[in-house]
């Protein structure tokens, strides 16, 4: 198969395209062929050795659409041919004080797809089978592929931000654009932050359900009741703790942020709270994925090729497009055969 591989992460870090043999399915393993994967923001903090790696020559990717090929002697609950979807969380011990709490997303054990485990920027990948997931029906393989990152790491972040009625996204990425929508059909007013400047993706925010677009070095139009940060840039904490009323909750939804900046006891006092996300759990993926197919909730995929990963990871780190990444390998097409 072929696979486009991250030999050593870095400043201007590529990926490879290599040929490698397809794995065999073990124990509670399956073994999927890569339908579709997204690209996430994250896969440029691994790129970028803003996160630290885990193992060398990974193939990344998160957010995998797969069919069922193959089972290992344990792997049940999936049959061959099934569609399932494979994101982030791809192992947890199941016996730690966190998972007995149904908190597996903190678990000091965890494994991750396309960080531990290779992952889906290739022709297939093995899954743990307790950790895949089914998909609605309704969504094709690249419009599904979105739903399993920025879907829901923004769930997550939306779960926690409780009834707030005016909430403020920062950041109108993959996951701010299918969370504007969910937050839309739940009778919420959607706030936008976007760099200033960016009337694309202003724009992109209204016809989504948005109620206000804007800058984000900006004041908000209302006072918000919860805000959550999907730019990965801390001096936007103690701008989105301005913009909150009282009681307000900022949740900070990235895996990496830079720095926070310094800032007055004043933003945070009068009850409002900061806090982060981390990971997911499957309880979180069961619950999401029954409101996508509630919802019909519109992802904007935009389709590479798989040879064409660094394309697509440069588009994304230069804002080049609205929606959501995704890759799709081609059949019959290989690195040797592309020269690479």
């Amino acid at each position: 198969m072929t696979a486009m591989v991250l030999e050593q992460p870095g400043a201007g870090a590529q990926l490879q395209a290599r040929e490698r043999r397809v794995p065999r399915p073990r124990g509670h393993d399956v073994l999927l062929r890569v339908l579709a994967c997204g690209v996430c923001r994250t896969d440029l903090h691994l790129l970028d050795a803003e996160l630290p790696p885990h193992r060398h020559a990974l193939v990344p990717g998160h957010e995998i659409v797969g069919e069922v090929c193959a089972l290992g002697e344990d792997a049940g609950g999936l049959r061959v041919g099934q569609r399932v979807g494979l994101p982030w969380l791809a192992h947890s011990c199941g016996t730690c004080t966190y998972c007995r709490a149904g908190r597996e997303n903190l678990c000091d054990r965890a494994r991750f797809t396309g960080y531990d485990r290779d992952g889906g920027y290739a022709g297939y990948a093995l899954a743990d089978a307790r950790y895949c997931l089914p998909l609605p029906a309704g969504y094709d393989h690249a419009h599904a592929a979105p739903l399993l990152c920025a879907g829901l790491i923004g769930y997550r972040a939306y779960a926690m931000t409780g009834a707030a009625r005016r909430l403020g996204l920062y950041g109108f990425g993959a996951a701010a654009h299918i969370v504007a929508q969910l937050a839309s059909a739940q009778g919420r007013e959607v706030y936008a932050f976007t760099r200033a400047g960016d009337t694309r993706s202003q724009q992109f925010a209204r016809t989504l359900g948005a109620v206000w677009a804007g800058a984000s070095d900006g004041p908000a139009p209302a006072p918000l009741d919860a805000a959550i940060l999907f730019a990965a840039d801390g001096a936007l904490v103690p701008r989105a703790l301005a913009a909150c009323a009282k009681g307000a909750t900022v949740v900070c939804a990235g895996i990496h942020m830079s720095d926070l900046p310094s800032m007055p006891y004043a933003l945070l006092w009068g009850e409002r709270s900061v806090r982060s996300v981390a990971n997911l759990t499957r309880a979180d993926g069961a619950a999401f994925m029954q409101l996508a197919e509630q919802h019909a909730l519109r992802t904007a995929p935009v389709v590479y090729p798989l040879l064409r990963a660094n394309e697509a990871l440069a588009d994304l780190r230069a804002g080049a497009f609205d929606g959501a990444a995704v890759l799709v390998p081609e059949p019959g097409v290989t690195a040797a055969a592309q020269g690479a």
